[in-house]
């Protein structure tokens, strides 16, 4: 069996810039490759920080590469679908300022396994966790 040497999340989204915004004004992440659409909107980004690298893809993008007869069922497959992305982090406190502004779906709060975490919604509609060792 091959080892596993990298996970990249790819979020399929119904707008690319606002998930980018997210990550590179929040928590520093560089935009890295992108691909615009016909109308100048990015279909496809890259952001990265460090060993983390996120990618954003828009649906419609993901439609138009399917021929015509399976649109429809692709489309049911992609709506309602979401993901949680769960970060380990130094320290939480840079965090919850970073996250000033944006949607908490879970406060900050201590686990019984001994991390302190705080969940936020990202742009896209998805959940982003980040848990520091309990101090």
């Amino acid at each position: 069996m091959t080892g596993f040497k990298k996970l990249t999340p790819v979020l399929l989204v119904d707008a690319v810039e606002e998930g980018v915004a997210f990550w590179v004004d929040r928590f520093g992440f560089a935009l890295g490759p992108s691909v615009p659409g016909p109308d100048g909107t990015l279909t496809f980004a890259i952001v990265s920080k460090g060993p983390v690298e996120i990618m954003y893809q828009t649906r419609a993008s993901v439609l138009a590469e399917e021929p015509e007869a399976g649109r429809l069922a692709r489309a049911n497959e992609l709506a309602g679908h979401s993901v949680a992305l769960y970060f380990e982090v130094d320290a939480i406190e840079p965090v919850e300022t970073a996250l000033a502004g944006a949607q908490i779906t879970k406060p900050r709060h201590d686990t019984f396994y001994g991390t302190t975490e705080i969940y936020a919604l990202e742009p896209g509609g998805n959940w982003v966790g980040f848990a520091a060792p309990k101090a």
